[in-house]
Order: C-alpha cells, then structure tokens, then sequence
C-alpha cells in the first residue's frame, strides 16, 4: 500500500574487530619433556627452565595446531614466540606450512619461578607442598621463594603484547607462549587477578583482541582441533 513504510529493524551482527585493533592467536605450546629429578636438569635459558616438547606426544600437538591454523583459511599476517625452545617448537610445523618466520617476545616467556625453575614445581604439586598449597590458595606465582613478583609479571606481559599490537593493526597475530602467560593476559582483559584462567590446555587456542587500552576476549582454551588424548588432559603450567 502506497505511503505505508516499512518498520525500522536492528538486525544481530556478527563481532568486528574495530578499526586499528590488533587480533591475537594465543597459542599455549604442546606437551614439555618431563621433569624427572633423578635424571638430567632441564637447561636453563635466562634463569628459565627450556625443555623441549616432549617426543612424541608434543611434536604431535603441535601438528595439529599447524593444521587448524592452516585449515581455518584466516590469513594470519605475523607468529611470534618466545625465548623458550618449546614456543618455537610449536610453532614450527606452521611457520614449514606457510613459509612464514616468526619474530621473539622476550616478555611474553614464562612466570619465573624461582626457586622452583627447572620442572621442580610439577613435583611439589604432585607430592603436595605446603608451599604449593599455598600458592593455590592465595593464587599468587610469587609465594613460590624467589619467584617473580605478580606486578612484574602482570607489566611485562602487558609491554608485550601492547608492542604486537601496536606493530600489526588491523591484522591477525599468532603468538605461541605458555600457559602462565594466557592466564595472565586473560586476567587483564576480564579485569580478574590470580588463578582464574590458569589451565589452559597444551596445544589450546585462545582468541584476544587488543584496540588499545581496551582487551576483548573472543576465545579461550579451544582444543577441538587436538585428539581426544591430547584434549583431556594438561600439564601444569611451563
């Protein structure tokens, strides 16, 4: 009928990232060798313990992550890894896939652990410590003695992850780093503190959007491109 408009309609949208933001990949690495006290100590990279992925059930995770990263048809325009072997590790199989190389974070390496560096943390989990007991209930990294303070790791991940997002706006990110990290950034983004996103899983995908003072979690902890083994099960922390 002639002169009869239309209702006005909002329609639901899909999210877009917005202009200048910078979207970033977090990749936690996959499964580390493991600690074994009566053998040989992990090397140390800067204080921080460096074992490799552990063969062949890490080198296996990190196939798969290169595979959902490929499959996705996203382009993804930069990979960054930290100063540990098992983050370049990971990100391997992927940067052989695309030809792409990956530039080092230094500040997005693990939480310093202190007197406890070098796989020693997994033990005293495992047996129980009363330290470690403590640290889960305070939530804090830094009861651990000599163990990096909270506001100093909370800061340098900030810097860090502020630095890639200000070298790649309007671009897609994958940054392979550790669980310590994940939690962390993820703790800035939901204005939370502690322990509340520790445990990501080895070889999970998490989703964050970076428009500058402003963190926008899209995604956490996706394992639906690992094997059901690998899926179900993580290991704490480095």
């Amino acid at each position: 009928m002639r002169g009869v408009s239309s209702p006005r309609q909002f329609r639901q949208h899909r999210f877009a990232a917005p202009s200048g933001a910078c979207e970033i990949l977090l990749v936690r690495h996959g499964e580390s060798a493991a600690f074994e006290p009566d053998g040989e100590p992990f090397p140390i990279v800067d204080g921080h313990a460096d074992p490799p992925l552990r063969d062949p059930d890490g080198l296996e995770q990190a196939e798969q992550v290169a595979e959902r990263l490929v499959s996705t048809g996203e382009r993804i325009d930069a990979v960054y890894v930290t100063t540990l072997q098992r983050t370049a590790q990971t990100a391997a199989p992927f940067l052989a896939r695309t030809g792409m190389t990956a530039s080092v974070e230094p500040d997005l390496r693990e939480v310093f652990l202190g007197d406890w560096e070098g796989g020693l943390l997994r033990q005293k989990i495992a047996d129980g410590d009363p330290i470690a007991m403590r640290m889960y209930e305070e939530q804090r990294w830094d009861v651990i003695p000599n163990a990096e303070p909270s506001a100093d790791f909370e800061s340098r991940v900030r810097a860090g992850i502020t630095r890639i997002a200000a070298a790649h706006p309007d671009q897609l990110v994958a940054a392979f780093v550790h669980g310590g990290v994940i939690g962390q950034v993820m703790n800035i983004a939901a204005g939370t503190s502690g322990f509340r996103f520790n445990g990501a899983d080895n070889a999970s995908i998490h989703h964050v959007v970076i428009d500058h003072d402003r963190w926008i979690i899209r995604c956490f902890n996706d394992t639906s491109h690992l094997s059901p083994t690998f899926s179900a099960a993580s290991e704490p922390l480095t």
